[in-house]
């Protein structure tokens, strides 16, 4: 989502392969943490990523050396 913006809750599940009942939980949690924001549309819900809130800032950067990380080559001992 910090790369997309917004999404609804259909294209979160089909992304991430979480239920609907997973997905709307795990997306609660962050809500309340206010590391998403949420807008209705009569039964559509779409989440957004508050990026001013400090705790995205430091999600955002363990995300990144995550991905450098998994490009990265293991060395012989973890073979």
């Amino acid at each position: 989502m910090l790369e997309t913006g917004e999404l609804n809750i259909s294209e979160i599940t089909k992304r991430s392969g979480l239920s609907h009942s997973s997905a709307a939980r795990h997306l609660e949690y962050l809500k309340k943490s206010g590391i998403l924001s949420e807008k209705r549309f009569n039964r559509i819900r779409i989440f957004r990523v508050e990026k001013g809130n400090p705790r995205v800032g430091v999600l955002a950067r363990f995300l990144a050396d995550w991905r450098v990380l998994e490009e990265a080559p293991y060395p012989e001992a973890y073979n």
